[in-house]
């Protein structure tokens, strides 16, 4: 039997094709499936296995109950290697596992919390002063205890929300492995319902998730034996090195979202994310620590957290979507030093000082202003995709890890090419933009409706392959009709009334447009595609600041989108914001030149700032292959011959070189070749530039008797491929006026 290959595509457009093992793909680490691991698994429950503190910094007590109500829509699916080829990361190589056994293991105070009633204790073993229970915060196991009659400790590594972490050697299969508490108990029969209830984890297997070998007893503890990872946390990479280049950032995070994907078609829920749960090692990243995973709605799974990364809703039923704000909590954390404050705590009993970081109250769940960090203040689309990922609201944030990490891969996109240079990619939500005939000048020249890109058909919506079938139907009323009949026939496609709104548009009935689009958004108000409809409507009516407010709800969606910052650039320069839109244009020509829309829009930004050279630079980024590359040319050569200049900048040298690689066809470039000439016969005239019989301007020797020879010639040209009389008579006008003095 042949082996199952992955189908999943990269960015670049390419199949994946690694092999499918354990259901999972070796290559990306994405699921081959959406069936459940679950299934036939029995789920046993407890009260052994509700926690006493749901998060570990404090008794979660904010919780709202509030879950999404948005449907789950993936848009792009584009990672392999850490960086997704973009960024080059650094290695981390593994550690010996012995060197990371605490000699001396102690909780820090700040972790030390009664585990009955979360109230902060002083010493490693005790009464609680608040609630009079008995707790004990030294390690249990120690050097040499061999659990199961197999697992042998070599000490503690590390505390946890749920005890202390140990080392252990598989004295069977030879093997490093990691022992982690399941609860808090001094219950034995607590302590083997506790290990029943997560037997459900050993179905979990992915490449990015630290590998669940075994679960055991031992007294009144339960312990998960989990696969031995010997790279380094985030958190201590961060501890170390302070906040993280935001590419960095970015690639780890990419690295593990698959990971979370897989995790919740599998219908459970990780939890508690933040920089210790996610392990670096050589080039790849991997999940640990899956003592707070959960079920998705299991009215008894206990819920755990971390004050600072958890969403206030996950208090009370982890979905998705809080998930999902963990992981936008850890990136921010990540890159950015406001949330902590530095704390130093004596020990009571041995007088030992602890210096610890308590993140401040007021950044448990908001970011700091965007200007008081650089990260968020260059990086918009990055402010942009971490405000979603983190806002108060579940409806509001990423509703699946495939859509967040497609957004996320176009943030990382984008800044490594303004860092770099162009790094171009097929969106899978857009398509390009409409400038593509070279002899559209009017979308060249202006912010126009029609000129903003097409949205891609949802090949999930019913109507779908319909809608496929009318896109041979030219005439926009008998495909009205059509749409019409569509309608009432599926009035749960969310794209035949999309398609009716564009149609509207197409014929300039924007207020239609606009009905049909405010129907769509009472059926759904989460649907941002009708907001970029909403957007072209309004800037194809004037109504630019309303433009403008429809395509930065889609921006908020999707940050990592090239489309609605062209759309924004159109309504700020419709509107007369042109800082805004010279922004706009400006990222996106950086990311990809390829939208020529923004190369043009650009271009007329700075043109009409006089800012010429700039002008000419965004019109030089259009790729040779596109179909307005001639048409950029010819509006380059424009402008340095036009520009406010001095014979040292060159302008004139370029527009010659320019003109010269361009065909002889058409009258534009015998009429830029004639004002070319004449400019710089009125530099010689002007005694800018001396004559030189030694060089020459598109062909003709830089002297006044031949560039005036030149000239006629070229006005002569243009006379006769003038369109109309009156155009003929002024370019023969010209031709005379420049032509040389002969005797006749």
């Amino acid at each position: 039997m042949s082996a199952l290959t992955c189908t999943h595509v990269n960015a670049k457009g390419v199949v994946c094709s690694g092999i499918i093992e354990d259901g999972v793909c070796g290559t990306c680490g994405r699921p081959a499936t959406a069936g459940s691991l679950l299934a036939g698994v029995s789920a046993t429950t407890s009260t052994a296995a509700k926690a006493t503190a749901a998060f570990t910094s404090s008794t979660a007590t904010h919780g709202t109950g509030k879950t999404s109500r948005r449907q789950t829509k993936g848009t792009t699916s584009r990672r392999q290697s850490l960086g997704g080829g973009l960024v080059s990361m650094p290695i981390m190589p593994s550690q010996d596992p012995m060197k990371l056994v605490m000699a001396t293991p102690e909780v820090s105070l700040g972790k030390r919390r009664c585990p009955h009633c979360n109230t902060r204790v002083n010493r490693m073993k005790g009464f609680c002063p608040q609630c009079s229970e008995a707790y004990d915060f030294t390690p249990k196991l120690t050097s040499g205890d061999v659990i199961a009659g197999k697992y042998e400790i070599k000490g503690p590594i590390a505390f946890g929300g749920m005890g202390w972490v140990y080392l252990g050697w598989d004295n069977v299969l030879s093997r490093w492995v990691v022992l982690k508490g399941l609860l808090n108990t001094q219950d034995a029969e607590a302590a083997a319902a506790a290990v029943a209830e997560r037997q459900f984890l050993a179905a979990v297997k992915h490449g990015r998730i630290v590998g669940i070998y075994d679960f055991v007893t031992h007294g009144a503890e339960g312990f998960m034996v989990l696969e031995y990872v010997g790279g380094r946390t985030l958190e201590s990479i961060r501890d170390e090195r302070g906040p993280l280049p935001v590419e960095e950032a970015i690639s780890y995070i990419l690295g593990i979202l698959p990971a979370f994907g897989y995790l919740h078609t599998q219908g459970l829920v990780y939890c508690d994310f933040k920089p210790g749960n996610l392990m670096v090692e050589n080039d790849d990243v991997k999940l640990v620590d899956m003592g707070a995973v959960r079920r998705i709605d299991d009215p008894d799974g206990a819920v755990f957290g971390t004050d600072g990364y958890s969403a206030k809703d996950a208090a009370d039923n982890p979905t998705v979507s809080s998930d999902l704000y963990t992981i936008g909590r850890t990136l921010a954390v990540l890159c950015m030093d406001f949330l902590y404050k530095i704390v130093q705590e004596t020990d009571a009993t041995t007088g030992k000082v602890t210096t610890s970081r308590r993140m401040l109250s007021a950044y448990m769940n908001a970011l700091p202003e965007q200007s008081s960090q650089p990260v968020l203040a260059q990086n918009n689309s990055f402010y942009r995709f971490l405000l979603r990922a983190i806002h108060d609201d579940p409806d509001m944030r990423f509703q699946s890890a495939d859509e967040m990490e497609g957004q996320l891969f176009g943030v990382l996109r984008e800044i490594v090419a303004v860092k770099s240079e162009p790094k171009p990619a097929d969106s899978k939500v857009f398509f390009g933009d409409g400038l593509i005939d070279g002899a559209d000048r009017e979308g060249a020249a202006k912010p126009l409706a029609r000129i903003l890109p097409q949205l891609k058909m949802d090949a999930a919506d019913p109507a779908a392959s319909e809608l496929l079938n009318l896109a041979a139907v030219i005439d926009p009323q008998r495909r009205l009709d059509a749409l019409r009949n569509l309608r009432r026939k599926m009035p749960a496609s969310a794209e035949v009334m999309l398609r009716t709104a564009d149609t509207h548009i197409s014929t300039g009935a924007n207020e239609a447009a606009l009905t049909v689009l405010a129907d769509l958004l009472k059926q759904n108000e989460f649907e941002w595609r009708a907001y970029w409809y909403r957007g072209k409507a309004l800037l194809q009516a004037g109504k630019a600041p309303e433009a403008k407010a429809a395509f930065d709800r889609v921006y908020f969606e999707m940050p990592g989108e090239l489309a609605p910052k062209l759309a924004l650039g159109f309504a700020a320069e419709a509107a007369g914001d042109v800082a805004e839109a010279q922004h706009f244009y400006q990222r996106v020509v950086q990311v990809d030149p390829g939208l020529a829309a923004a190369c043009f829009g650009l271009a007329r930004i700075l043109k009409a700032s006089k800012e010429s050279a700039s002008a000419a630079r965004a019109l030089e980024a259009v790729p040779s292959s596109h179909s307005m590359y001639v048409a950029s040319r010819l509006a380059l050569a424009n402008v340095l011959i036009h520009a406010e200049q001095t014979p040292a900048q060159g302008f004139l040298e370029r527009a010659g070189a320019t003109l010269e690689a361009l065909p002889k066809e058409g009258a534009i470039v015998h009429q830029l070749s004639a004002r070319l000439i004449s400019k710089a016969i009125d530099q010689i005239r002007s005694g800018q530039v001396p004559e030189r019989r030694d060089a020459k301007l598109l062909g003709y020797p830089i002297t006044l008797n031949a560039l005036r020879q030149g000239a006629e010639k070229e006005y002569w040209h243009s006379a006769r491929l003038a369109t109309s009389a009156g155009e003929k008579a002024m370019w023969v006008d010209l031709a005379h006026k420049v032509r040389p003095i002969t005797l006749f």
